[in-house]
């Protein structure tokens, strides 16, 4: 008499751990997407002060500088779902490129107090954004594992859940940019 308690039970407790486990794990997801957002928003507060440094040594090469201005603020002004703001993001991180190596064209820029604290800022937002980078990853393939493990993958196919996309970069973003003298 007393299995026909215990079983039902256990199940039912088994249920709730693998139910709570998921929901944390989407939760920290969330969380580390969450925290990438916020270093992509310090970076897009820095570059209008970068730009406008950068105008006064580089009126020529304002190309760049007016497409980071309007991929900036296609990204502030439209706040675009996921997946389109981390594609922007992409192009950002390319133009950014873009405008290291054009700098690198102007020693009185370099030698400007204000565009060695701003690139200094600006490097400092890259490193904590990458460090958010990878504890996004960390955490979609914690909780991708647990999609897929028995048994918390029945609970996650009765809640509805399916994998997270990782944070990942175009093979074309991953080669070193040429810098020539």
């Amino acid at each position: 008499m007393t299995y026909l308690f215990i079983i039902p039970l256990s199940f039912l407790l088994i249920c709730v751990l693998l139910y709570n486990n998921l929901i944390s794990k989407k939760n920290k997801v969330e969380e580390a997407y969450r925290s990438i957002d916020v270093m992509l928003k310090k970076r897009t507060d820095l570059i209008p002060q970068l730009v406008n440094t950068i105008k006064g040594y580089t009126k020529h090469e304002s190309e760049t500088l007016i497409s980071l201005t309007k991929l900036r603020n296609n990204i502030v002004d439209r706040d675009p779902p996921s997946e389109l703001r981390l594609k922007l993001e992409s192009q950002m991180d390319q133009l950014l490129g873009k405008l290291q190596i054009t700098v690198e064209a102007y020693p009185d820029l370099k030698a400007s107090e204000n565009f060695l604290l701003l690139q200094s800022s600006l490097n400092e937002v890259e490193e904590q954004l990458s460090a958010s980078r990878r504890a996004y990853n960390a955490a979609v393939y914690a909780f991708n594992n647990t999609l897929e493990m028995f048994p918390s993958n029945i609970v996650a196919k009765f809640m509805g859940y399916s994998p997270k996309t990782m944070f990942t970069i175009k093979p074309s973003e991953a080669d070193l940019p040429k810098v020539s003298f």
